[in-house]
């Protein structure tokens, strides 16, 4: 038997795929959530739009790689700033997610680019207004920290947006 190395450890697809969801799930979001900020984006386009479809566009977007590896790199992020595990200044500047602090937005910016340019004004729009799961997430009350997830939330969000009007423009559902 082989002895385990982990600078050798390779996860499989699936093993990034559910621990990404895992993740956002025990971070208190929900995909029900994140469809309700795409549902937002989306309905004054598509009038008869139901979560339902927004919630089959999020878990799309979910399966991708590019997303997932944002996702996970975000939420670690976080969870280190909250044990204080990140050394000084970064520290107080992710757990203040200080306004010049850009990095967490160009790590969102992974997800949105995607699904191209339309995602990027999706993007700037949510998280210029922080509605919904947003809202909560960049509360700076209390000991959790979401400098990350508030952008990634928003991020798969506007991707999943996108997506829809590509297939909508394109006639097709990939």
């Amino acid at each position: 038997m082989q002895e385990y190395n982990p600078m050798n450890y390779r996860p499989t697809t699936e093993e990034v795929a559910e621990t990404a969801r895992e993740w956002l799930a025990r971070r208190g979001v929900t995909i029900t959530q994140i469809a309700q900020l795409t549902l937002m984006l989306q309905k004054d386009y598509y009038p008869d739009l139901t979560l339902e479809e927004c919630e089959k566009n999020v878990e799309a977007v979910l399966k991708k790689r590019e997303v997932q590896n944002a996702l996970l790199t975000g939420i670690q992020l976080d969870m280190l700033a909250e044990e204080g595990k990140l050394m000084q200044p970064l520290l107080s500047i992710v757990r203040n997610d200080e306004g010049l602090y850009g990095c967490d937005e160009v790590l969102a910016l992974s997800i949105v680019n995607v699904y191209g340019s339309i995602g990027l004004t999706n993007f700037g729009y949510m998280d210029k207004i922080k509605p919904g799961i947003m809202k909560r997430l960049n509360n700076k009350k209390g000991d959790e920290v979401h400098t990350f997830l508030d952008d990634i939330v928003g991020a798969i969000a506007a991707a999943a947006a996108s997506r829809m009007a590509h297939n909508h423009a394109d006639g097709d559902k990939d």
